[in-house]
């Protein structure tokens, strides 16, 4: 495992963990990494310190770190957005319709959806709105 500091092209750091270099080049190419702050798929290695050993777990360290007040709203959001809702991905606009027509129990959710498909749940009087970030599973 390799752990890289990284930045968006909004100069938003953040730190995540590799398989290996390859594997996070790989990502990148793919455009599978994404800020963990806006979800910008411009990713680059920032500048990196020595790591220096510290006593508490890895798994007890944050990955991101907001730097503004902003940056810390908006992480704020998604942790209560994740932690209150259920993801049902790329079945975002199938379930919404099916929970604003009755089909489905009523339930907070969030989840991906083509510009196309989007548009037609609004139009349709369906209650939706974009998030300012991207599903976890895309971040690495």
């Amino acid at each position: 495992m390799i752990q890289y500091s990284l930045k968006c092209a909004s100069d938003h750091r953040f730190d995540s963990w590799f398989q290996s270099a390859d594997a996070f080049d790989k990502l990148r190419r793919n455009k599978l990494i994404s800020c963990a702050v806006c979800g910008s798929d411009s990713v680059e290695k920032a500048i990196m310190a020595p790591r220096v050993n510290n006593s508490a777990p890895a798994v007890d360290r944050a990955l991101s770190t907001a730097k503004s007040p902003a940056e810390q709203a908006l992480a704020d959001i998604r942790k209560h957005i994740e932690t209150t809702s259920d993801y049902v991905g790329q079945d975002f606009a199938r379930e919404a319709r099916a929970i604003h027509d009755g089909d489905a129990p009523e339930r907070p959710i969030w989840g991906e959806a083509r510009a196309d498909e989007a548009r037609k749940l609004i139009e349709d009087g369906v209650p939706v709105a974009a998030l300012p970030f991207l599903p976890t599973r895309k971040t690495n």
